[in-house]
């Protein structure tokens, strides 16, 4: 059960914390591959690390955690396989929807709904409706998504509007799009982390992640934990963002060029 400790620990929180993170939870096959384990079993110590990441985010003061938990591409996988992540998605709502009530996080579900099998869409629903007033950690759940498929389906509804003459299309522009969008009203991740060493965003948050700091850790996710949370947070802090912008080192200041 998730459960969120009482304060912080100084040694291990920047001084500078992102507002939103995102996380590409790579590599519970390989890390039970690299143990003699079923896959499935990978995906169980996953969940576990999930846990341990929704109370580390708390703990850090983020304002919004965005996790990878399915992609559209994961269909393809074998049926067994896609069979136990449904297994393990309806046992996580089960048994942690009421810990995460209870501590105040909010759950926003992002990805196509119009495929998904009734069960699985009503405890998707169920755990929005159940938390929408909570505002302590928005929890935001990629789920049967992909940042093409996001996309093609804002342009696609703004065309819609154009046609129907609710847009003229000449005010088409990015603040639009990105209001069509499923992450419409969130901000954009500050950070994404990727673990188990591979270096690329995988269909995730593409729009989103404009100016998006990456670290990738070359741990496998059911290692993730909260001290390599913290390395991560503190890797940003260390960062200068500059969002397109150049930093003058005398005057401190940011120019766009």
């Amino acid at each position: 059960m998730i459960e969120a400790e009482t304060a912080p620990k100084a040694d291990v929180r920047p001084a500078r914390t992102p507002r939103h993170v995102g996380v590409i939870m790579d590599g519970n096959g390989r890390w039970a591959l690299g143990r003699g384990l079923p896959r499935i079993e990978g995906h169980r110590r996953g969940v576990e690390a999930l846990r341990r990441t929704v109370r580390a985010a708390i703990e850090f003061g983020l304002d919004y955690l965005t996790v990878y938990s399915f992609s559209s591409e994961n269909w393809s996988r074998p049926i067994e396989e896609v069979s136990d992540l449904m297994g393990l998605l309806k046992r996580f709502i089960r048994e942690d929807l009421s810990e995460l009530y209870k501590i105040g996080v909010k759950i926003k579900v992002i990805g196509t709904r119009d495929n998904l099998k009734p069960d699985i869409l009503a405890l998707l629903e169920e755990a929005e409706t159940l938390t929408r007033a909570n505002n302590r950690l928005t929890l935001v759940v990629a789920f049967n998504y992909g940042s093409r498929q996001e996309i093609a389906a804002a342009a696609r509804l703004i065309a819609y509007k154009v046609a129907a003459g609710l847009i003229d299309a000449a005010a088409i522009d990015e603040t639009m799009l990105a209001q069509h969008l499923d992450t419409a009203g969130i901000p954009d991740p500050d950070l994404i982390i990727r673990t188990s060493g591979e270096q690329r965003l995988s269909n995730f948050l593409m729009w989103q992640a404009a100016y998006s700091e990456f670290v990738f850790l070359p741990i496998h996710w059911p290692d993730f934990d909260r001290q390599a949370f913290a390395a991560a947070l503190a890797e940003f802090a260390a960062r200068d963002r500059r969002f397109g912008g150049v930093t003058l080192p005398q005057q401190n200041a940011k120019v766009k060029i």
